[in-house]
């Protein structure tokens, strides 16, 4: 079964593609044969009789109807897209982000008290002509009697708008209070350009600083960016090894800018590193990723977090994906991290931004054969401590996906979602979780 889902995904995601050549195609008949020898499963175990669906059956005539009309790449033929677009779409795109299942009722509701009294409006003549024509039949004394309402409508339904981006605006507001960062409703979206393969910039706002409680007495609250030191990051982060990675990192970047792993572990050649570091909850990832999602140019953009604190409910920190190899295609030149903090320094007069990783590392030479998904696990030192780095911004790709290795054993309800990342001892990459993610992580 878990093979059947595969190849229809896989499917999917090839016929998705902006750009599908002969090799493409060939990928697609061979991923629509697997789909129709696995499938057989569900007849064997009785949850269907026969396979007389009109959509799989049409997924016969993509090959050629690719050849004669070019490809989808996301076209939806279904009637229900146009309607989650308006019941779903733009009231989240209205709401603050933040619990918006809540003002999305209300915005539809809202919405659907006002198209019911138009149509009530309607059936009593009340929208017959415009408020000019009402005002010429006032100035020449020949109100007509279905006339007599329209300024009223005209108050009603602006005033009943008004109501709408007024509710909407105080529960922005009260949210962006409670959590103190005005980035935290940007989850991403399409991009202007211009068109490259991928960026990657720290947020925009410096993160909460840390403050230093030597001898028991708090500092000044203010310009606590500048107390950002290296040994009150490293104790907040719990790191005590911060300084030497910063080192290795630094030395890296001076001789050899393509090393990303600080893996030689000797002291020799160290700089010297005391700067001020500020700190950043999160940073924006763009990459070329063409699509219905996209802006013109192909560009796509999302959120990569890092914070202690994710509205209230616990941590967060995201998992991305680090090129390690760019002379290699897929995961061979792809590693796994998960970050621990983004920051960024001044060293000899250039700036760094940079990010503080744990390493995840493959679990085998290749994807698993059931879900076609690379399997990884936290990397771990001799100590057992956590493979930790410091890298450059720049050699970040994209955030990526971790579905957790179940295994046979019953999960615990009570495990929070902010440590689902924590307590497993391996993970799926997921590469469904979008086409973009499709390319690249095969």
């Amino acid at each position: 079964m878990v093979r059947t889902l595969r190849a229809f995904l896989e499917f999917c995601y090839i016929a998705r593609r902006d750009v599908i050549d002969t090799k493409s195609l060939a990928e697609l008949e061979e991923a629509l044969d697997r789909f129709h020898q696995y499938r057989t499963i569900f007849m064997e175990c009785g949850v269907r009789k026969n396979f007389n669906l009109p959509r799989q059956h049409f997924l016969r005539h993509y090959f050629a109807l690719i050849r004669a009309y070019g490809a989808p790449n996301g076209l939806c033929s279904s009637i229900t897209e146009s309607k989650h677009i308006k019941a779903v779409k733009k009231p989240w795109r209205r709401s603050s982000r933040y619990k918006a299942l809540g003002q999305m009722l209300l915005t539809n509701q809202r919405l659907d008290k006002l198209a019911a009294s138009r149509v009530d409006f309607a059936r009593r003549g009340m929208l017959i002509g415009t408020c000019l024509s009402y005002a010429l039949y006032t100035f020449d004394g020949k109100l007509l009697p279905s006339c007599i309402f329209l300024s009223a409508n005209y108050i009603l339904s602006t005033e009943a708008s008004r109501v709408v981006r007024t509710d909407e605006d105080h529960v922005g507001a009260g949210n962006d209070v409670e959590r103190g960062n005005p980035d935290d409703d940007d989850d991403g979206g399409d991009a202007p350009g211009p068109t490259v393969l991928a960026t990657v910039e720290l947020a925009k706002t410096v993160g909460k600083s840390h403050t230093n409680y030597s001898n028991n007495n708090c500092i000044n609250t203010h310009s606590l960016v500048q107390r950002n030191t290296v040994n009150n990051v490293a104790t907040n982060l719990d790191e005590p090894d911060l300084r030497r990675l910063i080192q290795s990192f630094l030395r890296d970047q001076l001789h050899d800018a393509s090393s990303l792993s600080n893996i030689d572990d000797s002291d020799d050649d160290l700089p010297e590193f005391d700067e001020v570091i500020s700190l950043y909850t999160s940073a924006v990832a763009t990459f070329y990723a063409p699509s219905d999602l996209s802006g013109i140019g192909g560009m796509h953009r999302e959120r990569i977090r890092a914070l202690s604190s994710w509205r209230g409910e616990g941590p967060r920190y995201d998992c991305i994906f680090v090129n390690t190899d760019p002379t290699q295609n897929g995961m061979s030149g792809l590693e796994v991290a998960r970050v621990r903090s983004f920051f960024s320094f001044k060293f000899r007069n250039v700036l760094y931004p940079c990010a503080l990783i744990q390493w995840y590392s493959h679990d085998d030479d290749g994807p698993d054969e059931d879900t076609g998904m690379w399997v990884v696990e936290p990397d771990s030192l001799p100590d057992g401590s956590a493979s930790t780095a410091v890298i450059h911004l720049d050699s970040i790709l994209r955030a990526a996906h971790l579905i957790p290795v179940y295994g046979q054993d019953t999960i615990p309800t009570d495990i929070p979602l902010a440590y689902s990342l924590d307590v497993f001892h391996s993970y799926y990459v997921n590469k469904y979780i979008d086409h973009h993610a499709f390319e690249i992580a095969f």
